[in-house]
């Protein structure tokens, strides 16, 4: 109820789209966010309540007297959503509506309360996205009352008048939310896309099955696929399906997900695919900041002072021929790159020759963070960075005495690259106008969580305000019943 978007409030992080198999994410969606759209859903299930009444027809003497009827108000005081385990969702909404009767010789003003009973169930639909649809629901009528003053119709008239008012409201309340319901499902299925993740890649989510659902949480096993040039990254070694334990993240949390190691292989897997961990660095004469020139390394290297008797620039060609490895332990998350780096210096003629090359393996310290609905990272050094000669046109070069120049000048501009690419971060499972808000991300061994509370925003509308809740049955009859006065 609360229109069924509520409900897509409930869902908003939920849906992806299309994919293969593994590697894994799971949004785990808990009674905290249920509590958020109970709050923020009232505004537009209230709206969403705003129905049409036809005129009532009433006996004046010998022929039928058509009497306008308005809803003036729609309130919702009480608003209440609750797991159905296995199923659903469950809600619960008391609703007292004004009309103003348009009669002669004065308008009547009444108010009647109703309450509206309904189930949405929750499952994966043809498209890999969830699916909502109600298996029932009910309206239960009150007692009418009139606002004092003005002259009291007649008894009979009052009661034909109710009778009317509870047919025409038995039918459209629940064919009402049945519509919000549909327009949400067609919402959800738009859903299917690509979110950038680079300049050439992209990463799509899908539903891999049917939700589960227990008292306290509604849990989506995910799909992430990541694409690079259209074609999809498969881990070279069949990844395994990821379950998220439970009692992980922060308590309190509206939403629980739980991203797996597979989930950092293929990312990293796309970037050393995609060349773009590999970066040159450039050295400059007369500069404190980046010695890197003939003149510098020809001081440590007897060979480079020999052949390039003045100053020179030098490049360092840095490429990642091996995937980039993400460990994940309890509170730490580390990353370890083997670079190969080509050595080069600019001859007279404006070539470059290669005067040796080198393996690399650098260290580093991986944090995570969650900012504009994207999982983002950030690197330092943990420890020296180590190099050994893998080739030389420089005869025997001591890496003891050139460890200090070649680490200096390689260390800065790879955690500069590394960092700005980190820091564009991957999308995370979202829906549009849904925002995570205070995020945290733990880390656990093979697999990080990001526990966050959750904001929806209409187009140009204020943070907070929900739209959702759910509603009649798709595709099927609504079912009402009634209590008469």
């Amino acid at each position: 109820m609360a229109g069924a978007r509520g409900l897509g409030l409930l869902l908003l992080l939920l849906l992806p789209t299309a994919g293969a198999s593994v590697p894994g994410t799971v949004v785990r969606l808990n009674k905290e966010v249920l509590r958020y759209v109970s709050k923020m859903g009232k505004a537009p299930l209230q709206s969403a309540l705003q129905v049409t009444v036809p005129h009532f027809l009433s006996q004046s003497g010998e022929v039928l007297q058509p009497n306008r009827i308005q809803i003036l108000n729609v309130h919702v005081p009480h608003l209440h959503l609750d797991f159905i385990a296995g199923f659903g969702v469950r809600l619960l909404a008391a609703t007292n509506f004004t009309f103003k009767v348009f009669r002669d010789p004065e308008p009547l003003e009444l108010m009647l309360p109703v309450v509206l009973l309904a189930d949405a169930h929750v499952t994966q639909g043809p498209i890999e996205t969830p699916v909502i649809s109600i298996s029932s629901c009910y309206s239960f009528f009150g007692n009418t009352s009139m606002f004092d003053g003005g002259k009291s119709p007649s008894p009979a008239w009052l009661v034909l008048l109710r009778k009317h008012i509870k047919a025409v409201l038995m039918n459209k309340l629940c064919l009402s939310i049945s519509n919000l319901v549909q327009g949400l499902n067609v919402h959800l299925g738009t859903l299917i896309g690509l979110n950038p993740v680079g300049p050439e890649s992209q990463i799509r989510y899908s539903l891999i099955s049917a939700p589960n659902i227990t008292e306290d949480s509604i849990s989506l096993d995910i799909n992430a696929v990541l694409f690079l040039l259209g074609k999809p990254i498969v881990l070279p070694v069949s990844a395994t399906r990821f379950a998220l334990p439970e009692h992980v993240g922060t308590e309190g949390a509206m939403v629980t997900v739980g991203l797996s190691q597979d989930l950092f292989d293929s990312a990293f897997l796309l970037l050393q695919k995609a060349g773009a961990l590999n970066l040159d660095i450039t050295g400059q004469l007369d500069s404190e900041a980046n010695p890197l020139n003939t003149s510098a390394l020809g001081q440590l290297i007897p060979e480079v002072a020999r052949q390039f008797p003045n100053p020179m620039p030098v490049v360092l060609k840095v490429r990642l021929g091996a995937t980039p490895v993400a460990t994940l332990q309890t509170n730490d998350a580390t990353l370890q790159l083997q670079p190969f780096v080509e050595v080069l210096a600019a001859a007279s003629n404006s070539a470059f020759q290669s005067l040796f090359t080198l393996d690399v393996v650098v260290n580093l310290s991986l944090k995570l963070s969650v900012s504009s609905m994207k999982l983002q990272g950030s690197t330092s050094m943990l420890g020296d960075v180590q190099l050994t000669v893998a080739s030389s046109n420089m005869g025997f070069i001591d890496m003891d005495q050139a460890h200090v120049l070649m680490g200096t000048v390689f260390e800065k501009p790879l955690l500069d690259h590394l960092n700005a690419l980190l820091g564009m971060g991957v999308a995370l499972p979202n829906l549009v106008n849904l925002h995570y808000t205070t995020s945290e991300v733990s880390v656990y061994e093979g697999y990080i969580v990001v526990s966050s509370g959750l904001v929806y925003q209409s187009g140009g509308g204020t943070p907070g305000r929900a739209e959702g809740g759910p509603a009649c049955s798709l595709g099927g009859p609504c079912t009402s019943s009634h209590s008469e006065n």
